[in-house]
């Protein structure tokens, strides 16, 4: 898995993939099964600024179960000025929170995202010597596990599905979290969608 393959040998570290997506009152549709001619029509509540960002980390270790740890944002109206996007503390603290459930060192993967290059992150990454960071090319959201993670649950959790009020889909989103993560072969097939593997050579000493 090139240089990020070796640091994890090297290390014994957890691979970690992180990407962010964001989920609104509208839910995507899908095929559902009706009588001919009675199309089902559903009707949601909400405008699309009412909306949830999940940031979330795949994280996979050779003879360990897969691991999926994420975190909510709920947005204010950015009518109001409110920002909608993680920032720079919201990853920090996402990667704090992995290295202690994980409980060792963590190489991560993730894409070129303006907040990931933040001055501020990158010192916190450059001072701790328990996480190492790698970028992934531009835009190649196929490389990316986590992309399977959100198509899963926009699928299990949010298709077709009306909800009354943004407690009610953040409610529903947890759950299906939940499900995927209780599910590590869901987190492993993510992983091979992507045609990646752990598969790495230890380095060996000069």
């Amino acid at each position: 898995m090139g240089p990020g393959g070796n640091a994890v040998a090297a290390l014994g570290a957890w691979l970690c993939f992180e990407d962010e997506a964001g989920f609104s009152m509208t839910p995507p549709t899908a095929r559902t099964w009706a009588r001919r001619g009675h199309t089902p029509v559903i009707r949601v509540r909400g405008r699309s600024q009412r909306r949830f960002s999940i940031a979330a980390l795949a994280c996979y270790k050779q003879g360990e179960r897969s691991r999926l740890i994420y975190r909510p944002k709920q947005h204010v109206d950015h009518k109001q000025g409110g920002r909608r996007s993680f920032t720079w503390t919201d990853y920090r603290d996402l990667l704090i929170a992995a290295h202690q459930q994980l409980g060792a060192p963590i190489v991560l993967v993730w894409d070129n995202l303006n907040v990931h290059k933040d001055r501020r992150l990158r010192e916190f990454i450059d001072t701790h010597d328990w996480v190492n960071c790698y970028f992934l090319p531009s835009y190649a959201p196929d490389l990316n596990p986590v992309e399977g993670i959100w198509s899963l649950l926009r699928r299990s959790s949010q298709a077709n599905t009306a909800f009354t009020d943004p407690d009610h889909l953040m409610s529903a989103l947890r759950h299906g979290l939940r499900q995927i993560q209780y599910r590590s072969n869901l987190v492993d097939g993510c992983l091979s969608e992507t045609g990646l593997t752990l598969t790495t050579s230890r380095q060996q000493p000069q």
